[in-house]
């Protein structure tokens, strides 16, 4: 074996200790965390960036929005701290949502690394806060300036010592200070315990600083996702659309796809105009969950960084709703933003004849309660701010069904009942899947959920609805049929609004009814033991496998 080739596998080990070094400082955040969303659902990111910003690996735990942007966010930071205002011991945040991960809910949190004294590297993270002020987690506000607080990129610790004047500052404009702060330090120390098993690796391999380290991870995968795109039909353009309810009147999503020159470039030109709501997306959430779609698809196999992103790109007109421009309210730009993967893969389709799946849910039914005493001398000890994740179907495959309550494409996990009545005072009557909500086809899409919910006695609460696919369901593909929209209402038959905020009294119950994935594939090639199956797990009744599938159950 030659000297290179030595070289070079060595250079492969420390890659995937790198890799480790950063699981370990997603696990740290997720066993410090105080919101149940970072702790229960691993809403959240964590990577290790090389002297000049670029990400070297990311923990394999996170969600595409939270990753992709941080990988564009310490960029941000190294511009506008500069490297001559860096010291050993500093931290430094921000939840803008221009320069971090869409809105100001999330914050990003960087650390420097120094070896020798010599500055090496970054350590990035980034988790979504309970609250942060202002309207809260929803998509009511007009402008930004209503949405919570904004903290633009600004240290929070120097050379050690915390800025007490920002936590202060923090502390008095949020509803559930501890949980905030301490997610906050929790984010810190996710940083540190990353620097501190970076040094023991770099101690191991007798490393004095990253750069080669990063040139090899970054000149292998480039290669390798320069292969993986080789095939894809050049100077080839496809178009796709996708129509979705929006807050007040419909949304029309829409991308060009197009190859050239080894990067494949998507076009949002054609998208509807910003909206009056917080439902809108600054451009690098919306290229986050694009790129994610489109990797997942031609380079599944290649770990993300700096450079296997690189040939994914995204445009799109200012001013569309995928790429809002400050002071656009953008608070629940995840409700748009998480379609971007289902509106590219149908441009891919298109474009390459790949069999993509059919579409799904798509974004999370983030459920955002805030509940309050009805007690006359009831103080603000009682009150308490709810967070809980819920997912609907995604969408059927070519060759199996759709997954069932599975979040596609966050990738997070769903919040335990016990979990989330814990934090306060509500009690989850049911959670379970919905039958008949998973569209048929030869592979039938994956069912929603029905979730019912209703303050303790003595209470009632707000939440901020921030749902889709209501009035327009998920589509199938390849002939399969859509699947079921979604409902908001009270069990009692109350229909209530899809987004903003609404009032559940004392007493009452919310139902959720989550929309079901589209079906891939002409029903009448369905397997027919499938189809029986189905019935058997009650997904589907009898009728329905006689009047979908022409199938007389016994």
């Amino acid at each position: 074996m030659s000297t290179q080739t030595l070289a070079n596998v060595y250079k492969q080990v420390m890659w995937n200790r790198l890799i480790s070094v950063v699981e370990e400082q997603a696990s740290t955040l997720i066993r410090t965390a105080f919101c149940p969303s970072v702790r229960e659902a691993g809403d959240l990111s964590a990577g290790v960036f090389d002297l000049e910003g670029r990400m070297m690996a990311q923990a394999v735990t996170g969600t595409p929005g939270h990753v992709n942007t941080m990988a564009e966010s310490v960029f941000h930071f190294i511009r506008e701290i500069g490297y001559d205002n860096m010291f050993e011991g500093d931290v430094y945040l921000t939840n803008d949502p221009w320069k971090g991960t869409g809105h100001l809910h999330d914050i990003t949190v960087v650390s420097p690394s120094f070896r020798g004294g010599k500055l090496i590297g970054f350590f990035a993270c980034t988790a979504h806060v309970v609250d942060i002020g202002g309207r809260g987690f929803g998509p009511d506000a007009r402008e930004l300036y209503e949405e919570g607080l904004f903290l633009p990129i600004t240290k929070l610790f120097e050379r050690g010592e915390a800025n007490q004047t920002l936590v202060s500052i923090i502390r008095n404009n949020v509803r559930e200070s501890d949980q905030v702060v301490g997610d906050i330090y929790s984010l810190a120390a996710c940083n540190e315990v990353g620097n501190r098993r970076l040094l023991d690796m770099m101690d191991e391999f007798e490393l004095d600083h990253l750069q080669d380290l990063a040139e090899f991870i970054f000149e292998n995968s480039a290669k390798a996702t320069a292969e993986a795109l080789q095939n894809l039909p050049q100077g080839k353009t496809s178009y796709n659309e996708m129509m979705l309810d929006g807050y007040d009147q419909p949304v029309k999503l829409a991308v060009t796809l197009s190859v050239a020159d080894g990067a494949i470039v998507a076009d949002f030109d054609g998208t509807s105009p910003v909206s009056p709501f917080g439902i809108n997306v600054p451009l690098i959430y919306a290229k986050a969950y694009a790129c994610y779609g489109l990797k997942c698809s031609l380079a599944p196999e290649i770990p993300n960084n700096h450079a296997s992103l690189a040939p994914f790109k995204v445009v799109a007109p200012d001013n569309c709703i995928l790429n809002a421009k400050r002071p656009a309210p953008v608070s629940v730009r995840h409700v748009l933003g998480q379609f971007t993967p289902d509106l590219v893969l149908g441009a891919l389709q298109k474009l390459t004849g790949m069999n993509v799946p059919a579409e799904g849910s798509g974004c999370l039914w983030n459920l955002h309660v805030s509940v309050r005493s009805t007690a006359p001398d009831a103080d603000d000890s009682s009150n308490a701010e709810i967070l809980m994740f819920n997912s609907g179907g995604t969408g059927a495959r070519a060759e199996f069904d759709g997954l069932s309550s599975t979040a596609f494409p966050s990738g997070v996990h769903t919040m335990p009942v016990e979990a989330s009545e814990h934090v306060g005072p509500i009690t989850i009557w049911r959670k379970e899947l919905r039958p008949s909500s998973g569209g048929a086809g030869k592979q039938r899409g994956g069912l929603g959920q029905v979730i019912e919910i209703s303050p303790n006695d003595g209470f009632e609460f707000r939440f901020n609805a921030m749902f889709d696919r209501v009035n327009h369901a998920p589509q199938g593909r390849s002939g399969g049929l859509a699947g079921a929209a979604g409902r908001v209402s009270l069990t009692d038959g109350t229909t209530l609004k899809s987004k903003g905020t609404q009032a559940v009294p004392s007493g009452k119950t919310l139902l959720l009814e989550l929309p079901g994935g589209g079906g891939h594939g002409a029903p009448a090639e369905r397997n027919r033991e499938l189809i029986a199956q189905d019935v058997a797990f009650g997904y589907i009744t009898r009728d329905e496998a006689k009047s979908l599938y022409n199938f007389d159950a016994e």
